[in-house]
């Protein structure tokens, strides 16, 4: 998963961590609550991460070169490296890493089967939009975990370079052909539509996740935060879009 350079970082990562922040894994898995909700945070994560694997070697059967296809496998290799780590560390803890991502295969799966590219630039720009959209997502989590939680998710949520390759070839398509920009503009808007509504969906459903967002377990989170936190991730998506070259 990605965040491009040329586009701001939603999450507001505090000066000075306090509370649950400051503390290290160990000292805060004390409390099960908060175990559970960075089991399921690491879940969720993990399985994205595998789906992401299974996404970019399927975009690279649409690529229309061998340098494309070469680039997208080096990126799909990538995203497999970071299910490893995250499949390890839930082993670590004593979880079990298939029974941890289990509870988010049916939506995450839903999600790709509703927004199934039907070419390569639509396969591009799903990967740009969705994957960013869920990075700006566990990016504003991540700032309320643990130090070693912590580390780990923003380590998994490093650039494999799809960003910046995505945004150039969007770009020289649609310069090549203007009228490519609004089917994609379109595409991007109903990708965002449905990841937002998967999001909410999953959270909804796993009340230890919930009990985070809303200040039961992690430090910082309220009903209020949570409305912020949504509006900073749409603000992320429209720069995006604009960086791509299509109105949001």
């Amino acid at each position: 998963m990605e965040t491009p350079d040329e586009t701001p970082e939603p999450a507001d990562t505090p000066a000075a961590a306090t509370g649950i922040a400051a503390e290290d894994w160990d000292t805060a898995a004390a409390d099960p609550r908060y175990r559970a909700a960075v089991t399921d945070l690491l879940g969720a994560l993990a399985y994205g991460e595998l789906a992401a694997f299974e996404r970019l070697a399927d975009d690279a059967k649409l690529a229309p070169t061998l340098e494309d296809k070469a680039e997208l496998a080096a990126m799909a290799t990538a995203e497999f490296h970071h299910f490893e780590r995250l499949r390890d560390r839930l082993s670590e803890i004593g979880e079990a890493p298939n029974q941890a991502m289990a509870p988010f295969a049916a939506a995450l799966d839903e999600f790709h089967r509703l927004t199934a590219p039907s070419d390569w630039l639509e396969g591009l720009v799903k990967a740009y939009v969705g994957d960013s959209i869920a990075s700006d997502f566990y990016r504003e989590v991540a700032a309320r975990l643990d130090s070693d939680s912590r580390t780990l998710v923003l380590a998994v949520l490093d650039d494999t370079g799809h960003a910046s390759f995505a945004v150039e070839k969007v770009r020289a398509a649609i310069e090549a052909e203007p009228r490519v920009g609004g089917r994609l503009a379109l595409w991007a808007r109903r990708l965002m539509g449905e990841a937002l509504s998967q999001a909410q969906r999953v959270v909804a459903d796993r009340d230890a996740l919930s009990t985070m967002l809303v200040g039961g377990v992690a430090d910082g989170f309220d009903l209020a935060e949570v409305g912020r936190m949504f509006s900073r991730i749409t603000e992320a998506h429209t720069k995006r879009m604009a960086a791509l070259g299509l109105a949001a």
